[in-house]
């Protein structure tokens, strides 16, 4: 039985159009000192811990900004082919990352089969992105001073 993919499972929130000004105004309505309040159906309010706001004032500045939202717990295992749609990457060359160790992986028992974190997903495409802007200001650098490369 195959399993469906985890990432069409996550909660996605798309900005509509009409909501673009309300996100945009929550945007600049928040400080790292706010605090978010649930009103319940009894009128009853709760105060969120500081942990929930700041991930409520992400997802704002991301949807204010017009793009979609994807929550997902970051110790979700993902697939090869799952981990290759998220960094938008081929399978195959996922596989040589895995394969290399760039990437960790663990296969599941008795199996050849592999599973990857979302953590260790998001921690290779920051450190990813990190060298690229290092290559970037070496790059400055060279042509600023002209430089023999």
């Amino acid at each position: 039985m195959s399993r469906t993919s985890i990432l069409s499972h996550a909660a996605r929130v798309e900005p509509a159009p009409a909501e673009h000004d309300l996100f945009t105004a929550l945007q600049d309505a928040a400080e790292p000192e706010s605090r978010l309040v649930l009103r319940g159906p009894d009128g009853r309010d709760i105060l969120l811990p500081e942990s929930l706001t700041r991930f409520v004032v992400a997802a704002v500045q991301d949807l204010a900004a017009g793009n979609a939202v994807l929550a997902l717990p970051v110790e979700t295992r993902l697939t090869p082919a799952e981990t290759a749609q998220l960094l938008g990457y081929s399978r195959p060359f996922v596989a040589r990352l895995l394969d290399e160790g760039e990437l960790p992986s663990a296969h599941l028992p008795g199996s050849t089969h592999r599973t990857v974190r979302l953590a260790d997903v998001l921690e290779f495409q920051a450190r990813r992105e990190r060298n690229a802007e290092g290559r970037r200001r070496i790059t400055e650098l060279v042509e600023d001073h002209d430089l023999p490369y």
